[in-house]
């Protein structure tokens, strides 16, 4: 991209009829992504989308960048080869919550302890779509599915207490049917110099319709949604409820009730024990967090790694491939 050069979102979409089922949200979160990439200046030369397999997983078809449709669970491994090889890459990887959290388990884990600068898409519509229906790592027990006709019996992850665990630098969640608060953590996410990981609450209309309804219907998710925002007191239901440490048990009060924003909980996005509290807010009864739960500094991978290999250079030199290979124990056949 020349400096002359202005982008706009039509410029990151590609030619490519885009074949997901009428009404999936994974329309909403591509849309997102193409109109806030202008904002972010990158060329689209240094931008690359990487995928494994699932519904979401045809996300780099869609992007008019460089991009990678990688095999069932790998896609973290297929991007941290390309971090290396190459730092100056704006990478993004497009992944699912079964491609994330069932084969792709340990590879998303080992990626965010890691830490290398690139930014995860979680899309999570607590089902397998691309193979009919059955139940996913983060359906809820009892789900009753193809897979499961008596209702699923598996305790369900939790992807944000999942990567906290992981020591993730950057954890947010959003949702597709919130475009401008998706957009917002988007950027936020581009912005952070780590792995971000971005969970988005995304609805399959054709196998899990309406899983997160409470949360985005006008008419219940004020009740049901915190919507966080940096250094301001955590408030909902349109200001009259808001949520207090009694301790370190998060509690919901009503401000009309004895209480008032000076006896809140300020979000803080730095202060990680506050952020795994944030997290286990997971139950129905609980209103769910929204936006940037976590964000720490800590340095990268790849800039560890090309440190390492400078230094050894330094010390060592260039080497020698065919000494290398030929190791220092050979022998010759005659």
């Amino acid at each position: 991209m020349s400096n002359n050069e202005t982008l706009t979102s039509k410029d990151f979409a590609s030619d490519q009829d885009v074949r997901w089922c009428p009404g999936c949200g994974d329309y909403s979160i591509l849309k997102q992504m193409q109109t806030v990439l202008p904002s972010m200046g990158i060329a689209r030369e240094n931008l690359v989308f990487i995928s494994g397999i699932g519904c979401s997983s045809r996300f780099p078809y869609y992007m008019n960048s460089y991009g990678m449709h990688s095999i069932h669970g790998r896609a973290p491994s297929v991007a941290t080869g390309l971090k290396l090889a190459n730092p100056d890459l704006s990478v993004w990887i497009v992944t699912g919550d079964g491609d994330a959290l069932s084969i792709g388990g340990n590879q998303l884990i080992h990626l965010l302890r890691r830490n290398l600068n690139v930014n995860i898409l979680l899309f999570n519509n607590e089902i397998y779509g691309l193979t009919k229906g059955q139940y996913s790592p983060t359906s809820e027990i009892g789900k009753q599915t193809k897979s499961s006709p008596l209702g699923s019996i598996d305790h369900p992850f939790n992807p944000i207490a999942l990567a906290l665990g992981a020591e993730a630098t950057f954890v947010a969640r959003t949702m597709d049917r919130d475009p401008v608060r998706l957009r917002e953590v988007l950027q936020q996410a581009h912005e952070h110099k780590g792995t971000s990981l971005v969970e988005i609450y995304q609805n399959c209309n054709v196998f899990n319709d309406g899983a997160f309804e409470k949360y985005t219907d006008k008419k219940q998710r004020d009740s049901t949604s915190l919507f966080l925002e940096q250094g301001k007191p955590i408030v909902f239901d349109g200001g009259k409820k808001g949520l207090r440490l009694n301790g370190l048990q998060p509690q919901v009060v009503e401000l009309a009730n004895g209480y008032s924003e000076n006896d809140l909980w300020i979000h803080d996005s730095q202060d990680a024990t506050k952020a795994h509290l944030l997290s286990r807010l997971f139950s129905d009864a609980d209103p769910r967090p929204f936006g940037v739960l976590y964000q720490t500094e800590r340095s990268c991978y790849e800039e560890a790694l090309t440190e390492q290999m400078d230094t050894s250079l330094k010390t060592k030199g260039t080497g020698d491939m065919n000494a290398l290979i030929k190791g220092k124990n050979s022998w010759t056949v005659s």
